[in-house]
């Protein structure tokens, strides 16, 4: 590394050069500061492309076999398609929580009743686990929670409605890049001169391309497991609306890590307004599969479908979640798998020996 320039004559650093340095300081400041102020964009545009590279591959199937080559009426196709998908989704969510709820007002005066003199399911569970003689010697406490809850209304609306507004812009972004991805991409490539330099570009971009494909199956792979086997736990011990607890944890568990733990928490409380033995049996159940999930699923299906080793797996995972919480958790792995395709690319090219087909994966199977 060159040594900063200093005028011969008095050994001092010219005035220009210290200007510079500041300069240069004060806008990397900016930068880092204008990023903190964007996060949420950032957040919604990262979610955004993961969505365009999973969509991107049937918008163009459907190109070429159904919309005869016409890239709007393909994209519009793929994004109904979407469109009903979520709606149903909410559909098989808020009916049976629309009609429940009506159910639950109606019987919640009883509930109450029987609940304060240890009687029905629920006063049992509160007499059992002594949770109601906690409840009378804490009034005051739960009170003031309650006071606070209730003082925090505006800023829980604040926070639907700002993720009310990343929906909706993930879902417009996603549309965008996809209708306008080959354009980007072609315009981005006619930027390189060289047709090596182009074509290496193009085979490294397709190669991460499948390792966000790749996660993202399995991924999916993984919850629909989940959700089957919470299905099946739940239906065995007869808990009401076995189908739709197991629709929710198999939605939730797409978030590695702690996926599987945000729905327990929904499981166990319906199998614990149920039965006491349905509560332990699905509380071993989701401790078992938490353990089967973290440490022999992900690492196992993942590293087949994003081809990365099983250890580099679970290394990556962990060090998603401790730098960047859940959202780290979620691109760690395909962050890992193109930096596996960059660093293949870059050594293959160093060593003389750049690829003639792209190829992905450990394998080197052709793309």
């Amino acid at each position: 590394m060159s040594a900063t320039p200093m005028n011969p004559k008095t050994g001092q650093v010219p005035v220009r050069t210290i200007l510079a340095t500041i300069g240069l300081v004060l806008v990397t400041a900016l930068a880092l500061l204008l990023l903190y102020q964007i996060q949420h964009v950032l957040v919604w545009i990262v979610v955004a492309v993961f969505f365009t590279v999973a969509l991107y591959p049937v918008t163009a199937w459907v190109e070429r076999k159904v919309a005869r080559g016409h890239r709007t009426v393909a994209t519009i196709l793929v994004f109904f398609v979407l469109v009903l998908l979520l709606a149903g989704l909410l559909a098989a969510f808020a009916v049976p929580l629309a009609t429940e709820g009506a159910s639950f007002a109606t019987q919640l005066p009883q509930l109450i009743t029987d609940a304060r003199s240890g009687q029905g399911t629920v006063g049992r569970l509160l007499e059992r686990t002594h949770a109601l003689a906690w409840i009378q010697g804490h009034q005051e406490q739960i009170a003031g929670y309650a006071s606070g809850l209730t003082g925090s209304a505006s800023s829980v609306l604040t926070g639907l409605a700002t993720g009310l507004a990343g929906v909706v812009t993930v879902f417009v972004l996603a549309l965008l890049m996809v209708l306008e991805g080959p354009k980007v991409v072609s315009g981005v490539l006619n930027l390189v001169d060289d047709d090596e330099t182009r074509e290496r570009v193009r085979s490294v971009s397709a190669d991460c391309a499948k390792s966000i494909t790749g996660y993202i199956s399995g991924n999916l792979l993984i919850s629909i497991i989940c959700g089957a086997l919470t299905y099946v736990t739940l239906k065995v011990m007869g808990v009401p609306f076995a189908g739709l607890i197991a629709l929710f944890v198999g939605l939730v568990d797409l978030i590695p890590l702690v996926g599987a733990t945000v729905g327990a928490v929904v499981a166990l409380v319906a199998a614990a307004v149920h039965s006491i033995p349905a509560l332990i049996v699905v509380a071993i159940f989701f401790v078992l599969y938490q353990q089967l999930e973290n440490h022999v699923l992900q690492p196992v299906i993942l590293s087949r479908t994003v081809k990365l080793n099983p250890l580099v797996v679970l290394v990556a995972i962990l060090v998603g979640v401790e730098l960047a919480g859940i959202l780290g958790a979620l691109l760690a792995i395909p962050v890992a798998g193109i930096i596996q395709v960059i660093v293949r690319d870059v050594w293959s090219h160093r060593r003389g020996r750049p690829k003639v087909v792209p190829t992905v994966g450990e394998e080197e199977r052709p793309a």
